[in-house]
């Protein structure tokens, strides 16, 4: 990174954009570690609770891009990405040669590999370092970040990484961050489908899903899905209202990326037909 881009005691300087309800414990963790801290929001209101705290606030995404070392991405969907990093008024529009952009969406991977094709023309490196563990795990600095990009320019953003992630995992170049968030996602969309179908089938068996759920929370059965699938009827309705949206973006995705993967003799099937009963029962069919 750029020298003149950190502060005197050469700490980095971070900046923010995307202040949302995992953005926001975040952007808290590195500002309350004494980080010098830019953030700006398309919603003014979600600067509001930065009151009062060492902060700055920029007026465009571009001025996050000029006062920062290292930026931090974590707005909704691609096109979201796409317009804070590329954007007319986005980050690339003001930061300088060796600074870096790091994008905690979830978003394809090909979408990090293009802006990070754009940023490599400004001389400004992109990371792609989705997030796993929400706002509760961001708030505590325990989220998962999976990074994708030059494993030199991860080990420079680590120290900004750490103040919110536990553990920070570097898994290769532009992209795999996304691929393995995604994966995980599928897993446990997967998870969350034979769950509740394994509820379903202790009914039928006359076994009651209350005392199932508790052989399973010590049983070498158990998984996250399954004690995601719980009361107080056992299926994915709720889970469908909560976060159905999301896991169907998501498994998209994966089926998108999967389909090249079968050619070169990966079978996704099996996980695959897992996620999507899963996205049936909440209502989301791919």
């Amino acid at each position: 990174m750029s020298e003149d881009a950190t502060t005197p005691g050469g700490s980095l300087r971070a900046g923010f954009v995307g202040l949302g309800s995992q953005g926001a414990p975040m952007a808290r963790r590195i500002v309350d570690a004494g980080v010098p801290t830019t953030l700006w929001a398309r919603r003014p209101a979600t600067l509001e609770p930065f009151a009062g705290t060492a902060a700055v606030t920029a007026a465009s995404a571009a001025e996050v891009g000029a006062a920062s070392d290292l930026a931090c991405v974590c707005v909704v969907d691609d096109a979201g990405v796409r317009e804070v990093v590329a954007g007319p008024d986005g980050l690339l529009a003001g930061m300088r040669p060796g600074t870096v952009i790091a994008v905690h969406s979830t978003v394809h991977p090909d979408t990090c590999g293009d802006l990070a094709g754009q940023a490599a023309g400004r001389g400004v490196a992109l990371l792609d370092a989705p997030v796993s563990g929400g706002g509760p795990a961001a708030a505590e600095g325990r989220l998962l970040v999976m990074v994708g990009g030059d494993a030199e320019t991860a080990e420079r953003a680590r120290p900004v990484l750490e103040t919110f992630g536990d553990p920070v995992v570097h898994l290769g170049p532009v992209g795999a961050g996304q691929r393995a968030k995604l994966l995980n996602n599928l897993l446990f969309t997967a998870h969350l489908g034979v769950a509740e179908s394994a509820y379903a089938l202790a009914r039928r068996m006359d076994v009651d899903p209350e005392r199932l759920a508790t052989v399973l929370a010590k049983g070498s059965g158990n998984s996250f899905g399954a004690s995601v699938v719980g009361r107080p009827d056992f299926t994915l309705r709720a889970m469908g209202e909560l976060a159905g949206a999301l896991l169907h973006k998501d498994v998209g995705l994966v089926a998108d990326l999967a389909e090249p993967a079968a050619g070169a003799g990966a079978e996704p099937s099996a996980v695959l037909a897992a996620a999507d009963a899963a996205l049936r029962s909440m209502g989301r069919p791919r």
